[in-house]
């Protein structure tokens, strides 16, 4: 049987799966990124042990360096939450060569008891905001009805990476 020799790729070109390594995003790339995007994958540890990912809309406060997440008391995230507080945020960036990850211990809020009350201005104040009081009210006393809670994530710990892919011609 016959062998072909592989062909070497000029000496400005790389091989076969070679390519520029991953450049390790800043911390402040990273909050950008996360104060950027609104959706990720937020992921709870089971009592197996497994992961649990749910896509979630979250908001980033990189001053009190805290992701917060909008849910209801009887979800299964808040009840996992509860039982072990570990969790973790991945956000894509602009792109599908960039990512962050949002790690740290995650506290669930009680749920809201009344329009207006401390739980349920910090879910408005997830929101982009009401021009007409009616709809904020509307809004603050449906979270209420809701039984919505506060899933607040106390990051310890970011990282995450970007590769820089040149453009095809």
């Amino acid at each position: 049987m016959a062998t072909h020799p592989t062909p070497t790729p000029p000496e400005d070109e790389p091989g076969p799966g070679a390519g520029p390594a991953p450049r390790v995003l800043t911390e402040a790339q990273l909050s950008r990124l996360l104060g950027e995007q609104q959706f990720g994958v937020l992921a709870s540890v089971r009592r197996t042990g497994h992961p649990h990912l749910t896509t979630v809309l979250y908001s980033w406060d990189a001053e009190e360096r805290v992701v917060r997440v909008s849910s209801t008391a009887d979800r299964l995230k808040p009840r996992q939450l509860r039982t072990d507080p570990h969790a973790a945020l991945h956000v894509q960036g602009p792109d599908m060569f960039s990512f962050a990850v949002a790690e740290g211990a995650a506290e669930v809020s009680a749920p809201a008891a009344a329009p207006g009350d401390a739980v349920s201005r910090e879910l408005l104040s997830l929101t982009p905001g009401f021009k007409d009081p009616a709809e904020e009210a509307a809004f603050l006393a449906q979270v209420v009805a809701d039984r919505r809670v506060v899933i607040r994530i106390r990051v310890s710990r970011l990282y995450g990476t970007a590769l820089d892919v040149p453009a095809p011609d």
